[in-house]
């Protein structure tokens, strides 16, 4: 049996905080090991077109998280600056000291995903990390370190060796599986 969930993830994927709140509903937070990647470095590395820039995709995807997050009973609001660059906030999740980093993920997940925030925004940013009692100079500074980018990079180019192609994507006993609808494969897997 794995010890923990691999949950790989970027904040700009809805559908990688439906699954972040599907989890935290069913208080399974503790069994997951969250893993940040870029979304888009992954979708070149793969070459594929991500749904945001199709537009029938697009809108089916708005449509199927709003009928996701209603069915869950998860707070929900399609954000109007979708997408936007993760970059410096992916690289601060992989930063920040490890007793903030749940609260620093929940909140910019929410921001973005709930409240309908740009969180790509400095003037944003710096509220995520006000609420989220991190400095602000240290994490500007920690952010540009090379080797929190090569982290970033690692990861996702690992993902990308694992033949993972999209987020929410978990793996347990080396056992993949794509997607928030598949949550309960991988606890599943996870607890046999």
């Amino acid at each position: 049996m794995s010890k923990l969930i691999d949950f790989y993830f970027d904040f700009i994927s809805p559908y990688s905080y439906l699954a972040h709140r599907k989890i935290i509903n069913l208080n399974q937070r503790k069994n997951f090991n969250y893993k940040g990647i870029l979304l888009g470095g992954l979708h070149n590395l793969g070459n594929i077109t991500a749904p945001a820039f199709n537009e029938r995709k697009m809108k089916n995807m708005r449509d199927d998280c709003v009928l996701i997050a209603e069915k869950n009973k998860i707070p929900f609001k399609w954000n109007e600056k979708f997408p936007i660059n993760s970059l410096y906030l992916m690289r601060g999740f992989l930063f920040i000291n490890k007793d903030k980093k749940d609260k620093f993920f929940d909140i910019c997940f929410d921001a973005y995903w709930k409240d309908n925030i740009d969180i790509s925004k400095e003037e944003n940013i710096k509220k995520i990390l006000s609420d989220s009692e991190i400095d602000e100079n240290s994490f500007a500074n920690g952010i540009k370190d090379e080797k929190i980018k090569d982290e970033l990079k690692n990861l996702t180019n690992l993902a990308f060796k694992e033949n993972i192609f999209g987020a929410p994507t978990f793996v347990v006993n080396d056992k993949l599986f794509w997607g928030q609808d598949r949550l309960e494969y991988a606890l599943d897997e996870f607890n046999s």
